[in-house]
């Protein structure tokens, strides 16, 4: 182990063939090939660095190696590089690099139990990474563990998802699956919550249950029709704005606004 307790740790210095194989993890199929994501920014590597993901390796500058010497003081020191700004250019996949860059190793994908009394996110054809970080955000924020994902989303590990989840990443339970067939072997007493933009119960007037599955759709298409079928819960958020002043929401957006209601009413019980 590095000693820590050292005002002048020994730093290993990053080598060219290196970086260029950190540099190929801006593509999926190199980080696939090695099954790892990177993880960029101070608050996003601190986050993995309390979480249990595996961690490949952290690539920082020496000043913010010797300002986080405690977080790092149980890491072999084989994993832990010295870099410059320009390398952190080369390697990041942000205009503005920041001080720190990690490699984790991906998890594999387990099929979720529903448990009683929990709530489980499923995410049917959601395309932005934006979105699906900051849905990962708000599942954590309330409380919302378990997200089944369909083959169609856009990855849990790709750069921009991770950044935008700031870490909430670490803290859920993510599997990608056939969504339609896995929703077929649910119990058949299970609320399936379903976000629709016509035909639904107005969210602020149904009983809302703590446990169950709530379904969120595509941006643009909403849930597929497939996956509607298994709904037996259809809700919607009801619009208070003049008519053909808003189409719908963004499905962040409308996360948001469920996981609220759910949570405020099932506070109450």
């Amino acid at each position: 182990m590095r000693d820590f307790n050292n005002s002048q740790p020994f730093l290993v210095m990053i080598s060219k063939n290196f970086l260029k194989q950190l540099s190929s993890y801006k593509q999926k199929k190199f980080r696939d090939q090695d099954q790892v994501f990177v993880v960029e920014g101070n608050k996003c590597v601190k986050e993995l660095l309390f979480s249990n993901f595996q961690i490949i390796s952290i690539i920082g500058k020496d000043s913010w190696i010797d300002e986080n010497k405690s977080l790092l003081k149980n890491l072999p020191e084989e994993k832990i590089f010295s870099c410059t700004d320009k390398d952190l250019e080369r390697i990041s996949n942000l205009s503005t690099p920041d001080k720190v860059f990690a490699v984790a190793k991906q998890q594999g994908d387990s099929l979720i139990d529903i448990q009683e009394n929990d709530l489980t996110l499923v995410l049917d054809n959601i395309s932005n990474p934006g979105n699906l970080g900051t849905i990962l955000r708000l599942a954590v924020w309330f409380g919302v563990k378990n997200i089944v994902c369909n083959q169609q989303t856009v990855d849990c590990y790709n750069p921009k998802v991770v950044q935008a989840s700031m870490g909430a990443l670490f803290h859920c339970n993510i599997c990608y699956t056939d969504v339609a067939q896995w929703l077929k072997s649910i119990n058949k007493s299970t609320n399936i919550y379903g976000t629709v933009l016509q035909g639904g119960k107005n969210i602020y007037k149904e009983k809302l249950s703590k446990q169950g599955l709530i379904i969120i759709g595509n941006e643009s298409n909403g849930i597929s029709e497939e996956v509607k079928q298994r709904i037996n819960h259809p809700i919607t958020i009801p619009s208070f704005a003049g008519k053909g002043e808003v189409e719908s929401l963004n499905a962040s957006i409308a996360t948001a606004i469920i996981l609220s209601e759910f949570k405020r009413q099932t506070a109450l019980d």
